[in-house]
């Protein structure tokens, strides 16, 4: 599978961040204090985008208010976290390999 490059949004890059790329989860409540620069209507809104596309779980998609989300936990999708820690560093430095040719 050839590598494919992700273009997020300044909101889903703090929302992707905040979330972290362990693969813990992180309940709505928590989540909205985490991201305290995007107002609520546009955290759901792209909650709801990344959701869409696989790149969040969530326990449930019907959420519709912040009422509604701050029982919903949330997480990175673990099949897509390689993929999202590249679009959230491109350039990452490479680690020099140690092998040594021997002769």
């Amino acid at each position: 599978m050839g590598k494919k490059e992700l273009n997020l949004d300044g909101g889903e890059i703090a929302i992707i961040k905040a979330l972290g790329l362990g693969g813990s989860e992180m309940r709505g409540d928590d989540l909205v204090s985490r991201v305290p620069d995007l107002d609520v209507g546009e955290l759901i809104n792209t909650l709801k985008g990344l959701i869409s596309v696989g790149f969040i779980n969530a326990d449930t998609s019907s959420f519709y208010e912040e009422d509604d989300m701050k029982s919903v936990h949330f997480q990175v999708n673990s099949g897509y976290a390689k993929d999202l820690r590249d679009a959230l560093d491109p350039n990452p430095e490479r680690p020099k390999s140690r092998r040594m040719r021997r002769e």
